[in-house]
């Protein structure tokens, strides 16, 4: 039987592959040339099948990933800001398996009950899924004997991009970001896609 390990090793060349298992959980890191940076996602997600509207059958089987940029040390793990990537992939990942729910390409999460920043460089405070936008290329979905695993990117976004989705709709959000050149590659740098004074009504 295939695993998907082994065919990410097909795929990116096994010695940019790594198992990470540490205090927060088991992940896979991936560290290649065919693309700047290092995808950190999730380990088995995907031996679990979600339980999916109908609309969306075929995509039960998901790894959430982040798209970590060439300055973050996923090393550090008692770094504030660095571990909280490893934090909230097992969080969400608990979250879906036991609460037997789902997850899929436009849906949003808090940052938790409080809703506070992500730490004290990422100041977002909620999470939008997305199928992979600057990874479309290399995460394309893995077919193994038995299922298709897919990949989604959890990205991180501000208050008022979460209002705009939740008044404009997933696909007004992610146009903004694409004219913007967002991703979901992690950026601590980033300001919010909305001007200051965006209404609710307003064009």
């Amino acid at each position: 039987m295939h695993t998907l390990l082994k065919e990410l090793e097909t795929r990116f060349h096994a010695n940019h592959i790594k198992e990470l298992h540490n205090d927060y959980g088991d992940f896979i890191l991936i560290d290649s040339i065919q693309f700047s940076g290092s995808v950190l996602l999730t380990n088995n997600l995907s031996d679990f099948k979600m339980r999916v509207h109908e609309k969306h059958v075929g995509e039960e089987f998901n790894e959430i990933y982040f798209y970590l940029p060439s300055y973050w040390d996923s090393s550090a793990l008692d770094n504030p800001s660095m571990n909280w990537v490893f934090i909230w992939l097992e969080r969400i990942k608990k979250y879906v398996i036991e609460k037997e729910t789902w997850l899929g390409n436009g849906h949003t999460l808090p940052c938790g009950k409080e809703m506070k920043s992500l730490s004290s460089t990422m100041l977002q405070n909620h999470f939008i899924i997305s199928n992979p936008i600057a990874l479309s290329k290399f995460l394309t979905p893995i077919t193994l004997e038995e299922k298709t695993i897919r990949f989604l990117a959890l990205i991180p976004i501000f208050s008022d991009e979460m209002d705009y989705k939740q008044g404009k709709g997933t696909l007004k959000l992610l146009d903004k970001f694409k004219h913007q050149g967002v991703t979901e590659k992690l950026d601590d740098f980033r300001s919010s896609v909305l001007k200051r004074q965006w209404k609710f009504f307003g064009k």
